[in-house]
């Protein structure tokens, strides 16, 4: 997986948002917004050129007081998530 190029992590009023960038990611439609954990995820998955669930369960159980199978699944919602929402792709 890899996140999609243009879509970058902003900090609205204290919200974490979504925000595209560029002319081909404008779409006002959806806003998304990024609780802390999934924030940080975000921020990890841009670091790297692919990431996959198992990564991003990983880098959970690095962060937080979270156990492997609770965060493996975890991570497969969130990816999933991002995919639904066309800020990242398979």
């Amino acid at each position: 997986m890899k996140t999609k190029t243009g879509f970058n992590l902003r900090n609205v009023c204290g919200e974490n948002i979504i925000v595209a960038e560029g002319k081909e990611n404008i779409d006002f439609s959806n806003i998304i917004s990024m609780n802390q954990s999934s924030a940080y995820l975000w921020k990890k998955a841009q670091e790297v050129e692919t990431f996959t669930p198992e990564n991003l369960a990983e880098w959970l159980t690095e962060e937080y007081e979270v156990d492997k199978e609770t965060a493996l699944a975890d991570a497969q919602t969130v990816a999933n998530q991002w995919v639904t929402a066309g800020i990242c792709e398979e």
